[in-house]
């Protein structure tokens, strides 16, 4: 009479068992963790006990490791066994056509200093909002307001001289440069030629301690109640304009 574990030795298909090690792509999981090492396959050896030229078949799927070799890997990199059975989380990996953006004008102004559209619209949870930009030349003497919103923004010139003021210091970029900087400090920017300026923005999140409630209002609509709530179109940059000595109100701006 069959023990219970000879029977079920005897129900699995090694075909079906090579298959399911192919699946998980136990091989590559293995060189992934190796090559983060920066460590070579004789290395690995050393530390596992496993000679370099088995490694190598391993991580190609030619061998079907056993239990105690993969133990003896994860123990390497500080791993546990689950870890080469997990379902592997889905690769991020979102493509934002040019057709189908939406080119969105400055908010709340009837003329316009800038347009931009949102690279990174489909991408939920995001950590960082793309944008491409176009600012227009002036037609007027408009004042262009300093703004501040939380973490870090980096902005590179694709053509066009723009210029920038951050703090109390104004700088002129041309095409080709770039400019990263604390997005938490006072800053603006403006067509500084009869062209165009176009640029990609990002701006990168960072987390915030709880904050009083402040009076926001979206750039250009009325001051409502002290306790307004916020309301800001999905996918747009926000940003908080800074006060200046004739206004002591000021509201979130839409801007990158």
């Amino acid at each position: 009479m069959q023990t219970k574990d000879a029977a079920l030795n005897s129900q699995i298909d090694p075909a079906s068992a090579e298959s399911f090690i192919a699946e998980k792509r136990i091989g590559e999981r293995i060189k992934r963790l190796r090559l983060k090492k920066s460590m070579g396959l004789v290395e690995l050896g050393r530390h596992t006990g496993l000679s370099a030229s088995f490694l190598s078949q391993l991580e190609t799927g030619r061998v079907v490791p056993t239990l105690r070799n993969l133990a003896r890997v994860a123990m390497v990199f500080s791993k546990d066994l689950s870890y080469f059975f997990e379902t592997e989380p889905h690769t991020l990996f979102r493509i934002h056509r040019k057709k189908e953006r939406v080119r969105l004008p400055q908010t709340g102004v009837d003329d316009p200093t800038y347009y931009f559209e949102s690279l990174g619209y489909m991408v939920p949870d995001r950590q960082l909002d793309p944008y491409y930009a176009e600012f227009v030349p002036l037609k007027k003497n408009i004042e262009v307001r300093p703004h501040v919103h939380p973490g870090y923004e980096f902005l590179y010139i694709l053509e066009g001289e723009l210029e920038i003021r951050h703090a109390d210091k104004t700088h002129v970029l041309t095409a080709g440069d770039g400019v990263y900087f604390d997005a938490s400090t006072p800053h603006g920017y403006r067509c500084a030629g009869k062209v165009a300026a176009h640029a990609i923005i990002v701006t990168m999140h960072q987390l915030q301690s709880p904050q009083p409630a402040m009076n926001l209002r979206p750039l250009g609509a009325a001051m409502g109640a002290k306790n307004s709530a916020l309301n800001v179109p999905s996918g747009r940059p926000g940003s908080t304009t800074i006060p200046t000595p004739s206004r002591t109100k000021e509201s979130l701006q839409v801007e990158p």
